[in-house]
């Protein structure tokens, strides 16, 4: 299997590139618009082809590149079950499991952030766990239909299910941090760790944080997986 992960500055995004070397079928999980003539290169000096665009979710702080890679390569893009949008060209339910070659991406519904987001368990040793389960952190949960509670049943029950040697590959890092295990984050995520329900619920209500500067155009753009509209 190749693997890498892919950053972007301006956001503290990751986007995964997921391939199997035997047959050359890739997938990117979670593009950025302003990095698919980056990711696009890269697939092309390592000799893959872009199957599929997949989306942990609808994003709020930027603007997917999936619509774009399906534009230049013919890749197929991919959005979890419930996701408010009709662009896309599969959706993925919770259990599902996709083929890239011979590597299986099974998806784990981890609803909270969004009520519409999947984790995805890549080859059964990584999970790519978009914006739920942050290294040390979690996703916030004031907006796009977000609840506290559904997301610490979403981490403890599903991805703190996993085995404690499952790196842990977040959507966004914001303090240097590139992977994880799901042993680590159970002993030292400090929104989680000796926390029941109801302690994580009061904690995220009084985070205060401000709204993502791009949100008023990344949401539509994204529920067309990202198209932006022209202005007349």
């Amino acid at each position: 299997m190749l693997f890498r992960q892919l950053f972007d500055p301006e956001t503290s995004t990751y986007t995964y590139l997921v391939a199997d070397e035997g047959n050359g079928e890739a997938a990117l999980i979670d593009p950025v618009l302003a990095r698919v003539d980056r990711d696009r290169r890269l697939i092309e000096e390592l000799g893959l082809t872009l199957e599929y665009a997949i989306e942990t979710h609808l994003h709020a702080d930027h603007v997917t590149g999936g619509g774009k890679l399906r534009e230049l390569t013919g890749c197929q893009t991919v959005i979890p079950e419930k996701a408010p949008a009709t662009c896309a060209d599969r959706v993925l339910q919770d259990g599902e499991v996709l083929q890239i070659g011979e590597i299986p991406v099974r998806a784990i519904a981890t609803w909270g952030h969004t009520d519409s987001h999947m984790a995805y368990l890549v080859n059964r040793d990584r999970v790519l766990t978009g914006d739920s389960l942050l290294i040390r952190g979690c996703g916030r949960t004031d907006f796009q239909s977000g609840d506290a509670g559904t997301l610490y049943d979403s981490i403890s029950q599903r991805l703190f299910a996993l085995p404690d040697e499952t790196l842990v590959y977040p959507g966004h890092d914001y303090r240097g941090y590139t992977v994880s295990t799901i042993g680590e984050e159970k002993r030292f995520n400090p929104r989680l760790a000796r926390r029941d329900r109801s302690d994580f619920i009061e904690l995220m209500a009084n985070l205060n944080l401000p709204h993502p500067q791009r949100i008023a155009e990344a949401l539509p753009a994204n529920a067309q997986c990202g198209c932006l509209s022209e202005t007349p």
